[in-house]
């Protein structure tokens, strides 16, 4: 029998074997910390560009030291059902699990494309288990907040297109990035009857419970802020619409001092670009850009990597984990993560380039 060497450091980007010796396969992922352990879900890939999309499904890992992680399988796997949502071959990213104080539930999240219609399909999904690590039962997918107005628009807005509106629209060319002519405030409308766009996401639980939903909409360009219902299963039919025609994706928010920090991406696709943060004192906002939170080299492409989460670190005082990935499409497993410590000018993140460290870099400064 192999006896695996017990880690006491992060590296960035190289190999992070868990257990059994093999290569975490968790990207685009989570933290959840539960009862003293830590539980890291994110997307199984396979080899090559098939593993892009969904053929295994959710995988999850536990650790009680944040180095090391014992792989604890399938939380979430895909269906063969032809009929069902998650079919093999669909699209599964950046799913999230959070549990629900009221209901004693693990809920997790994802952002779910239908196999076969590439990124048409732009729904959130949800699944449900009595343990942390699963298995999950898929519950359904939709597009969020269907029939609901933003809180922060004005009342003018809130209205269906005009049919010249909807023939403009029709006609651009909108690809999930930065389009000429894109239309702030169109698509929300577009969408108030069948529910809004919902991509690159992710979960945050705040001090009093309340769950919220942070997703990349409205073709990209515009990223919603939702709350959740009591039970965490579905939107409350409460958000609100910041940053438009920015294109933020790869949303990572955490709370600090009582301020919101929001942490994402510009739309690239695969390639990296610069990472931006933002400070609000309420969720609802104001939010105020900080800029680009990376410094030192290959700070302008985030280190080649993609913010995914934020992790407090319990018992450590101002100690933020930064989680990205560095993907690797044409290979899908060999993706890489990059855990960086996250430090502080007054209200201000910023993250550094380490090749390695470990904990006591928090205890130590």
């Amino acid at each position: 029998m192999t006896t695996i060497a017990a880690l006491d450091t992060f590296y960035p980007g190289e190999l992070w074997p868990d257990n059994n010796g093999v290569h975490i396969n968790a990207h685009g992922g989570g933290i959840l910390l539960h009862e003293g352990t830590y539980y890291w879900f994110g997307e199984h890939k396979i080899e090559g560009t098939a593993g892009n999309a969904a053929h295994v499904g959710v995988h999850c890992y536990s650790s009680t030291d944040l180095y090391n992680w014992k792989d604890e399988g399938i939380a979430l796997a895909v269906s063969d059902d032809p009929a069902s949502d998650i079919v093999k071959g669909n699209v599964i990213e950046r799913p999230k699990v959070i549990h629900c104080a009221a209901t004693g539930k693990f809920v997790m999240w994802f952002h779910l494309e239908l196999a076969g219609q590439s990124y048409k399909a732009a729904r959130t999904a949800t699944a449900i288990s009595d343990t942390p690590t699963g298995p999950y039962k898929f519950l359904e997918s939709f597009r969020p907040n269907a029939g609901h107005w933003p809180i922060n628009v004005p009342d003018e807005l809130k209205k269906p297109l005009t049919p010249e509106e909807s023939a403009t629209l029709a006609a651009l060319n909108l690809h999930g990035g930065p389009t000429p002519g894109y239309p702030t405030d169109q698509i929300f409308r577009r969408d108030f009857a069948g529910g809004q766009m919902s991509r690159d996401m992710t979960l945050f639980v705040d001090d009093d419970g309340a769950a919220y939903h942070i997703h990349a909409s409205e073709d990209n360009g515009v990223l919603h802020i939702s709350q959740l219902t009591a039970d965490y299963l579905r939107p409350s039919g409460k958000y609100a619409r910041f940053f438009p025609g920015q294109f933020n994706e790869a949303p990572a928010l955490f709370k600090r001092n009582g301020k919101y920090y929001l942490l994402s991406s510009g739309c690239t696709g695969w390639d990296p670009n610069a990472a931006r943060s933002a400070v609000a004192d309420s969720i609802w906002g104001p939010w105020t850009e900080l800029g680009n939170p990376c410094i030192g080299p290959n700070a302008e492409l985030t280190f080649d990597g993609q913010a995914t989460h934020v992790l407090p670190v319990p018992g450590i005082p101002d100690a933020y984990i930064f989680l990205a990935d560095r993907w690797q499409p044409k290979n899908a497993i060999d993706g890489r993560y990059l855990w960086l410590p996250i430090d502080f000018t007054a209200d201000t993140p910023h993250i550094e380039w380490f090749n390695s460290w470990d904990l006591s870099y928090f205890t130590d400064r």
